[in-house]
């Protein structure tokens, strides 16, 4: 089991970097709440998996970087981006033969989590984290004197910060992610996968082979033939075909599922987030917003406390549960 959980953290941490380069949303999302499922499992981070489980913990909070109402963290002070450095220099530790490449998004991205807080008007918390941010250093000292006075001007647009913007931030990680990605063209499960579609004489293409001159749809064919294939392979072997019915093995047969229709497409994740049973990517907290409060207090008023369900169901939330909606309640009549 330990084996087959290792094959499959280091295949979603490939799938996350091949969509965080392509820029599919989508698809990274999905293959993000796969790798934090797998990584969850782990009572312990193995030495040989340290590299994948940073880098997916990496480019999971970069994709939510500009997103200050999403959190990762236990201090709602940390924003996904000063999340995401904490992993970067646990990436660092890892290796040490690409020095500037690591020191140019090490600045990057202190620089663009003064940007982003900035950019929402958040002054105060970008000066408070421009002091988390730096030690007093002669090396740092530069740098931090620069962003003192940026925060100050209350310019978001100075020369400085749109000379190391988000932009070139992800840039930089799509170069660390090639790398990565050079290092680790044995995948087990994708050579088994690509073997197995070609012996089936469905003609797959390797996924990580992006010379192949072909039409859009049909990448996407070829990369659905893969997902299908792997997602039997796996069944057969997690579950044992032949012992199905009699089978007494201590597995999360739930989690095996949507991790199967994950890898056929079936957007199995936003069903099981319907039913209360999602699997949580870090610790995402969306700040209450004052025409949310109005809406709580309104329902409040005409359906009585403790109809929280009627209340969610007639308010207007985004993406709010009725525990949130009782907790937020609670909240607002310790503050008044």
């Amino acid at each position: 089991e330990a084996v087959a959980a290792d094959w499959m953290l280091e295949f979603a941490c490939c799938c996350l970097c091949w969509h965080f380069g392509e820029g599919g949303a989508a698809e990274f999302r999905r293959w993000r709440d796969v790798a934090h499922a797998l990584i969850n499992g782990l009572s312990k981070i193995p030495t040989h998996q340290k590299k994948t489980v940073y880098l997916c913990q990496l480019l999971i909070r970069i994709e939510k970087g500009k997103n200050l109402e999403c959190c990762f963290e236990n201090d709602e002070r940390i924003s996904p981006l000063e999340s995401a450095l904490s992993f970067w220099t646990l990436l660092e530790r890892e290796e040490i033969k690409l020095e500037k490449l690591h020191e140019d998004i090490r600045r990057l991205i202190q620089i663009q989590i003064i940007a982003v807080h900035m950019e929402n008007g958040y002054f105060k918390e970008a000066a408070e984290v421009l002091e988390r941010l730096f030690t007093d250093s002669e090396t740092d000292k530069p740098l931090r004197v620069k962003l003192a006075t940026v925060i100050k001007s209350k310019d978001p647009y100075v020369p400085l910060l749109q000379t190391f913007s988000y932009n070139l931030l992800i840039s930089k990680i799509k170069s660390y992610v090639e790398l990565f990605m050079k290092e680790n063209e044995t995948n087990f499960l994708i050579q088994a996968a690509t073997k197995q579609v070609e012996s089936k004489g469905l003609g797959a293409t390797a996924l990580q082979n992006k010379t192949v001159n072909v039409t859009e749809n049909h990448k996407w064919n070829l990369k659905t033939k893969q997902r299908f294939v792997l997602s039997i392979i796996l069944l057969r072997d997690m579950l044992g075909h032949d012992r199905m019915q009699n089978c007494c093995l201590n597995v999360d047969f739930s989690l095996v599922w949507v991790y199967i229709n994950c890898l056929l497409g079936l957007n199995s994740l936003q069903n099981v987030e319907k039913r209360g049973d999602a699997l949580a990517c870090g610790r995402r907290r969306q700040r209450w917003t004052y025409k949310e409060d109005l809406a709580l207090k309104s329902g409040v008023r005409e359906f009585g406390v403790g109809n929280w369900a009627k209340i969610l169901v007639h308010g207007d939330f985004n993406n709010r549960t009725s525990v949130m909606l009782k907790d937020r309640w609670r909240t607002l009549c310790r503050i008044n």
